[in-house]
């Protein structure tokens, strides 16, 4: 009678986890086909996009403006290295242009971010920004940037505090002359915040140091290259967007 007792106890509780375990394989399955239901409309609508005009435009705006950035991290940071104002260490200086190989990905992948940044925070605002839009204004924009670049190298003062006043008012002065907009201020001066507290972390960690710091393991002009150079690209990829939307409509 025990025997029989414990048979059917045990036949019980197996037809319970019979029953949980089928219900969470049902429950694991429908969550399976929803996930994939969502994955596949998500490829869809990322196909449809690309394959559309604005979708080839976006593309062809985040390659320029890559490639612009790449080529303004090889020589800017050589500059500077040549200048010995950052120095890497030994094993990464024997590549192209004498600069570590993750620069220049780097900082094409932020151009390219910041170039599309500018015009979509334009368009969200509704303020089209049409200061000073030709292609001429823009490459007069990066010729003063390059200077300012430069002058953080080759110029010599008694302190750099008075280095970094001087470089403070030289990317003011480009932002009013290029740009002047509310965007582009606010934008350039979370990217300088954002990309100086980058370098902070990556100099604390060893990856790279600077020679005389004096503003937490940087110098403390690098806002002022970053906010300068946020707005340069800016500027680049709100040209870029003004020309491609322009070829839209015509089409």
């Amino acid at each position: 009678m025990q025997t029989l007792e414990e048979h059917c106890w045990s036949c019980s509780c197996t037809r319970g986890r019979d029953k949980k375990g089928t219900r969470l394989s049902t429950w694991l399955a429908q969550r399976a086909a929803k996930a994939m239901s969502s994955l596949n409309s998500l490829l869809s609508l990322a196909y449809h996009t690309l394959a559309s005009s604005e979708g080839r435009s976006l593309i062809r705006r985040s390659l320029v403006l890559f490639a612009v950035g790449v080529f303004l991290a090889l020589v800017l940071n050589l500059l500077q290295i040549q200048r010995n104002v950052t120095l890497f260490p030994e094993e990464v200086i024997a590549t192209i242009f004498s600069s570590a190989w993750w620069v220049p990905p780097c900082c094409g992948t932020a151009a390219a971010v910041v170039g599309l940044l500018y015009p979509c925070i334009d368009s969200h605002l509704g303020e089209p920004h049409k200061f000073k839009r030709e292609w001429a204004s823009v490459m007069r924009c990066i010729a003063v940037f390059v200077g300012i670049n430069h002058a953080s190298a080759k110029l010599d003062f008694a302190n750099n505090v008075q280095l970094s006043l001087t470089l403070a008012a030289l990317s003011l002065g480009l932002w009013w002359t290029f740009d002047r907009s509310r965007s582009g201020l606010g934008l350039g001066i979370t990217i300088a915040f954002l990309a100086t507290l980058i370098t902070q972390f990556l100099v604390y960690n060893g990856v790279y140091q600077y020679t005389s710091p004096d503003f937490l393991y940087i110098r403390s002009w690098l806002p002022c290259i970053f906010f300068s150079g946020g707005v340069t690209v800016g500027n680049i990829g709100r040209q870029l967007a003004m020309g491609s939307s322009e070829k839209t409509h015509s089409d």
